[in-house]
């Protein structure tokens, strides 16, 4: 009995050592931080001032669709006064404003221009670079963001394979010099990729779709893609503003760099915590415009080097 007693207790006390020896690996792993994200700024030029931010619509949109786009661009720079109850896209927008407090650049107001409308396919079904930077040309020469949109049967270089969208900007010419972007819609030809959450993933783990806030997988899909690549063309417009270092032809900026985070909590496979609109059960982060939802990717914070979401 005296040896069972004895055995029992230094069980007891092995068990004890053990979960101490656990708890102290817990908070050990606990105290490591995940590495800070640095934009570094590349002492290029910012826009500033006021940019009209014109659409050029390539191929069959519809204008629900179009409505969709056009609401989230009013919305990055409307007042609180607008109707945006928080958390709104203006406020997500804010923290793009914050790059510029280390430039001399005075941050851009941003609005909505003009409207090209090409149902007619142009220049054919397969778009290059070259053809997209074509296309932007038909908005303003200068100070503005030319916004090529194509519709779901347009198939263009890298897209759904390495990229949803991109952006860039044109030659300096005796007009002036624009920013472009370019973003397609992903409902038919990529929506794993393109539209998640707002569909099922190509790849890794797998998990129930979203239901999108506007009602339209394709349409809110490049509102995720035209956050990010607005953002990336306000804080790295010409190629040398900010960037994560690492390739100049592929830089990580403020909205790419955290890719698939969009509320707190988020995990490959997992967006994060979201809010749910109680009448369609569609997700969201931000309220917009005229009464809109939208779902907008988190952002670099340069005050804390880390991806902040709303909320």
């Amino acid at each position: 009995m005296a040896c069972s007693t004895a055995s029992l207790a230094a069980t007891l006390l092995a068990f004890a050592l053990l979960f101490q020896a656990c708890l102290a690996g817990r908070r050990l792993t606990a105290l490591v931080q995940e590495p800070g994200i640095t934009m570094k700024y590349h002492k290029g030029a910012l826009l500033s001032g006021r940019i009209a931010v014109n659409f050029i619509w390539y191929g069959n949109f519809s204008a629900p669709q179009r409505a969709v786009i056009t609401d989230f661009v009013s919305s990055l720079s409307a007042a609180p006064a607008a109707g945006q109850p928080e958390p709104s896209v203006a406020t997500w927008f804010k923290t793009a404003r914050k790059y510029y407090a280390s430039s001399k650049a005075r941050f851009p107001a941003l609005h909505v221009g003009s409207h090209v409308l090409d149902a007619s396919y142009s220049l054919g079904k397969r778009l290059s670079d070259g053809d997209l930077l074509k296309l932007a040309a038909k908005g303003s020469p200068s100070r503005a963001i030319n916004v090529v949109l194509t519709a779901d049967d347009v198939a263009v270089d890298g897209f759904c394979m390495s990229r949803c969208g991109t952006h860039g900007a044109s030659p300096r010419s005796r007009s002036g010099r624009f920013a472009y972007v370019w973003v397609g819609n992903p409902a038919t030809q990529c929506p794993g990729q393109c539209a998640w959450p707002f569909h099922q993933p190509v790849y890794g783990p797998q998990a129930a779709a979203l239901t999108p806030p506007n009602g339209d997988v394709g349409a809110d899909g490049m509102v995720i893609s035209l956050a990010s690549m607005i953002v990336g063309t306000v804080t790295n417009p010409f190629g040398n503003g900010f960037y994560q270092e690492g390739s100049a032809a592929a830089p990580l900026e403020a909205a790419t760099a955290c890719a698939g985070v969009y509320g707190k909590g988020a995990y490959p496979g997992y967006a994060g915590s979201l809010l749910v609109d109680q009448a369609s059960g569609a997700s969201f982060n931000a309220n917009g415009a005229h009464g809109r939802k939208y779902l907008v990717p988190a952002l670099v914070d340069p005050d804390t080097s880390s991806c902040a979401t709303l909320g």
